[in-house]
């Protein structure tokens, strides 16, 4: 018996518990999101600028808002540590667009995260209550979507002011509608599970069973959705500075330097092209990111 046990084992045929852990969904999810180039190099880079944007600042010569009067509008040199050149008002560029890159994704993450809780916590509810509760919240949504984005978030900056929180706050309220319906959909296929329906005969709490057994079980789709989300959320944030309705002087941020960036991008191209290529690089690996995600939590792909 213990040779016949031996052979299978050695054959391939029995696991040890370290080997069938391994064939769980988020072992083989992470093993193939490895096997992803693109996606791995894109998260490191993406590590990489978000690291820069976190300490850089502290590690250069130049404050974000001191001017230097001897180098404005200088292009990139080693001359006193202007490494990305200076803006108009001697201002060095290179610790601007790090203190940029450091507002840009702090919102983008912080508006994320909570337009990824409400919209869960909105489509998991809808879905799984389903009847007039769902026709109900769902009619919410779409009165949400008929609403003009740019007026109102014009309209909310321009009464509640352009700090930062308010920042998030703007784009939260119109960015939690996609999520909610992803969730509702996913939640109208889930409670009909065997697992949903044996919860429900023990008497569990309806609350109980959407935190405890819906909302695990869209994990998946929330990673997947919420790496999408992010960049459009930054996005979003870059847009509303670039139209003077984000974040305010002396603070600053990829938009805002952009739009400084524009208005003199004739004779000072560099003010414009390296907060303009931090975005986009930010904006591309968040892309492959969720692309390395969705291929690695496909179940089609186990």
């Amino acid at each position: 018996m213990n040779g016949l046990v031996s052979k299978l084992a050695e054959n391939g045929a029995l696991l040890n518990p370290d080997q069938a852990a391994g064939r769980s969904l988020w072992s083989d999810a992470r093993r193939r999101f490895v096997r992803n180039k693109a996606a791995v190099f894109s998260l490191c880079l993406l590590s990489l600028i978000a690291l820069a944007c976190v300490v850089g600042p502290w590690l250069l010569p130049h404050a974000f808002d001191s001017a230097d009067w001897d180098a404005m509008s200088m292009p990139p040199s080693l001359k006193n540590a202007h490494y990305w050149g200076t803006d108009e008002a001697g201002r060095d560029l290179l610790v601007r667009s790090l203190i940029g890159g450091r507002i840009s994704l702090t919102v983008g993450l912080l508006a994320t995260l909570a337009s990824v809780s409400l919209g869960i916590v909105w489509g998991a509810t809808a879905g799984f209550m389903g009847g007039k509760v769902d026709a109900v919240m769902m009619r919410i949504v779409d009165m949400m979507y008929a609403i003009p984005y740019l007026l109102i978030a014009i309209l909310l900056v321009t009464i509640l002011g352009r700090e930062f929180y308010l920042v998030v706050l703007t784009i939260t309220v119109f960015s939690w509608m996609d999520m909610a319906r992803v969730v509702r959909g996913q939640t109208l296929s889930l409670r009909s599970m065997e697992y949903v329906e044996a919860a429900r005969a023990m008497g569990v709490s309806t609350r109980r069973i959407i935190f405890a057994h819906i909302v695990p079980n869209l994990l998946g789709v929330v990673v997947i959705y919420t790496t999408v989300t992010v960049p459009g959320v930054i996005l979003t944030e870059s847009v509303l500075s670039f139209l003077g309705l984000g974040i305010q002087e002396p603070m600053t941020s990829w938009g805002v330097l952009i739009e400084d960036g524009a208005a003199v991008m004739e004779v000072s191209p560099w003010i414009l092209l390296f907060p303009a290529g931090s975005l986009s690089a930010s904006l591309y690996c968040f892309n492959f990111i969720g692309d390395g995600l969705r291929d690695a939590l496909d179940p089609k792909e186990r």
